[in-house]
């Protein structure tokens, strides 16, 4: 019966409300663990049968198995989304989690990389070997765009306007958006077709459409992409951490630094909310003090 409640949920989130593979997954693995707490602790053994009581049992039992706030609160969240579309098909009379109020904790500032780092990496991508061409390219795009990882793996040759110089990326909500890049991505890019991804397709016969492949000419997925940037970064003089989604981050901050308009930042990264968009206000300290020195009669 729960399993026949989720799949109806997943297919409402994947059809009604369009969201991404990668988002239903979420919502399901929540749904997931909240079903198997109610097997195992002794609670309403049915979703229906849920109320207050077992939803601060649950958020107790979240709090002692060490679950960050941000986990937690994501968690609620996607159950509060369960429990609206059983009211609304009429399996409930009232939702359970519909007064559950999480503290709001501080959004931790965004980490990313000064100019002087960036050039640091593309120095580790530079060569005339087929990795090193793929590595420049992947790089030049994921900081020359902003794109997420996720758009980054969707790519497609054909969604690549090499001389308009402009992407259409597949983002989050199926919400398409056009992002302009630059002549080095450009370069890079055609290199990389010419030299890389042509001959790796040719010679093991693949015939699909994405623009990023591994060394067997298959499409890179997230976990590759993680991993040709740690590569790179230890290929580098950096000695940091890094992923796909910090380069996104840095592809904003530089922007915001350079004096773009924060409309113009939110349409580039994708965001539904100008508020989301607001944080690269605070990111860096270098806008700061240039103010500072310039406006401050005592700097």
């Amino acid at each position: 019966m729960e399993q026949d409640f989720i799949k109806e949920f997943k297919q409402y989130l994947a059809i009604e409300r369009r969201y991404s593979s990668d988002t239903v997954k979420a919502y399901t693995e929540d749904l997931g663990l909240f079903n198997t707490f109610l097997q195992e602790n002794g609670g309403s053994s049915s979703f229906l049968l849920v109320n207050r009581f077992d939803v601060h049992v649950f958020m107790s039992y979240l709090y002692d198995k060490n679950y960050q706030t941000s986990s937690i609160s994501r968690i609620i969240s996607s159950l509060r989304s369960f429990y609206r579309f059983l009211e609304k098909n009429g399996y409930i009379e009232k939702n359970p989690f519909a007064y559950v109020q999480l503290k709001r904790h501080p959004r931790a500032l965004p980490r990313f990389f000064y100019e002087k780092e960036m050039n640091a990496l593309f120095a580790a991508t530079e060569g005339e070997e087929p990795i090193l061409i793929r590595d420049k390219a992947l790089l030049e795009t994921l900081y020359g765009t902003g794109m997420r990882v996720s758009e980054c793996t969707g790519l497609t040759v054909q969604a690549i306007d090499m001389g308009m110089r402009a992407m259409l990326l597949h983002g989050k909500g199926n919400k398409d958006r056009y992002v302009p890049f630059g002549a080095y991505c450009q370069k890079s890019l055609e290199i990389y077709f010419e030299k890389v991804r042509t001959p790796l397709m040719a010679k093991y016969q693949k015939e699909h459409n994405f623009v990023f492949v591994n060394h067997h000419g298959d499409p890179l997925t997230a976990a590759g992409v993680t991993y040709i940037l740690k590569k790179i970064v230890e290929r580098s003089s950096l000695t940091t951490q890094i992923h796909p989604h910090e380069l996104r981050h840095t592809f904003a901050t530089h922007l915001m630094n350079n004096g773009a308009d924060l409309r113009a930042v939110q349409e580039l990264l994708g965001h539904s909310s100008l508020s989301t968009t607001q944080i690269y206000t605070h990111v860096t300290k270098e806008h700061l003090q240039r103010d500072y020195r310039k406006f401050f009669p005592r700097a």
